[in-house]
């Protein structure tokens, strides 16, 4: 017997229909006699519609009453859920977050989990039932309803999981696991077995849409065995195992993956005075903006003059460059441009830590192909560049088969 939190996404319980075939699976679980607990989130386009509602009764609602009204898509699922549990004679009992109650600090619409009550669990757990619980949000100290922003409830099962002692968290999607690449890209791409929660983190960060980034965290954090199945594919599939460094075998590649994002602008503020604190003046008012930088790079030239240049999310570049445009005059720049049609391809993997030459090869490969990089970043377990937007795809799998990842043996 064993504990286990399963989480299912909005396109998992998207209809009635697939509600039923997930109790079917859950109840696979409890006849074998495991305990369950179950986080679900809200069928597929039920946020984006009460999301819709909020902004019809005005152009700013209130943060707080949009958080009481988007949380009860989960909660319509998650008694849904129990109900076809019930009909499966199998004993479930639904909760809301508040309920556990899962303890949050008071930011609306992105709040953090700062404890869970573990009691009302174990008891209804302890009673042989399974516990089904609505994703996404829990209560502030003042009792108001917290949500914990976008895919939050991949944060919910790994949080739960942490705070039970799980001894495993199975995150449901549409896809079967982690891929080598987007295989709606790269028909090649082939799932891995196994990846560490540091390339998860990576891949997460970079592009991949698998996993929610602060569940990854949170899952490496705790130690929690996290894996990706899906919610209604081959049952016999073991999905991509996200564990600990030292469980990766030794003979692995040293690329793991390849992620892409066509979803950044590259913004550039042109012959900047060259003296201390000229990066401050004009990253500070960006980040009063809560505008996310990512990759940056300055360039020094022969006057004593620089040009800094930086990535941001598409949807800020207007509001960053229109920062930019009146930063510039305060700072004796002379220009400011923005590129939307940029695209950022990046090559992950735990081996590039004592493996050199990756770069060279990554390189050469996107040469091959007449590809030319405008911006370069790494860490230690990874290598980003900025190519044209057109070459996205052509990146992707110029690299993938660079690196071999389509060969068997590969992952």
């Amino acid at each position: 017997m064993a504990l286990i939190v399963q989480k299912y996404g909005g396109t998992s319980v998207g209809s009635i229909e697939l509600i039923h075939k997930v109790a079917e699976k859950v109840k696979t679980f409890y006849d074998r006699g495991d305990q369950l607990v179950i986080v679900v989130s809200a069928m597929s386009g039920q946020t984006n519609r009460l999301l819709k509602l909020a902004h019809e009764m005005g152009e700013h609602p209130s943060r707080r009453e949009t958080d009481v009204l988007v949380s009860t898509g989960e909660q319509v699922t998650a008694s849904l859920l129990a109900m076809a549990l019930h009909h499966r004679h199998c004993p479930a009992y639904s909760f809301c977050g508040w309920q556990i109650p899962i303890s949050t600090d008071g930011t609306h619409s992105k709040a953090r989990i700062d404890n869970i009550a573990t009691e009302a669990l174990m008891d209804k757990l302890s009673q042989g039932r399974v516990c089904v619980v609505a994703g996404f949000q829990g209560i502030a100290e003042d009792s108001s309803i917290t949500t914990l922003g976008r895919g939050g409830s991949d944060t919910t099962a790994v949080a739960l999981a942490a705070a039970l002692q799980a001894d495993e968290c199975q995150i449901y999607t549409d896809v079967d696991g982690v891929y080598t690449a987007d295989p709606r890209i790269v028909s090649e791409a082939r799932r891995m077995q196994l990846i560490t929660f540091e390339e998860m983190l990576e891949l997460a960060s970079l592009g991949s849409k698998v996993l929610q980034i602060r569940s990854v965290e949170f899952a490496g954090k705790y130690r929690v065995p996290l894996r990706v199945l899906a919610a209604h594919g081959n049952p016999d599939c073991a999905g991509t195992l996200i564990t600990y460094i030292n469980d990766k075998p030794m003979e692995k590649p040293i690329v793991s993956g390849i992620a892409g994002s066509n979803n950044e602008a590259k913004l550039s503020i042109l012959h900047v005075p060259d003296v201390s604190g000229i990066a401050a003046a004009i990253l500070t008012p960006i980040a009063a903006e809560n505008i996310e930088v990512d990759m940056i790079i300055q360039n020094i030239s022969e006057d004593n003059t620089t040009n800094f240049t930086f990535t941001v999310q598409k949807t800020d570049a207007p509001h960053a460059k229109a920062i930019l445009e009146q930063v510039a005059p305060q700072i004796g720049a002379k220009k400011v441009l923005c590129d939307t049609e940029i695209a950022k391809i990046s090559a992950v993997g735990i081996g590039m830590k004592s493996h050199s030459g990756v770069a060279s090869s990554m390189f050469k490969a996107l040469a091959g192909e007449n590809i030319n990089i405008q911006m370069i970043t790494t860490s230690e377990i990874r290598i980003s560049v900025v190519v044209a937007e057109k070459y996205y795809e052509l990146a992707i799998r110029t690299l993938h088969r660079a690196f071999a990842l389509d060969q068997p043996g590969a992952i």
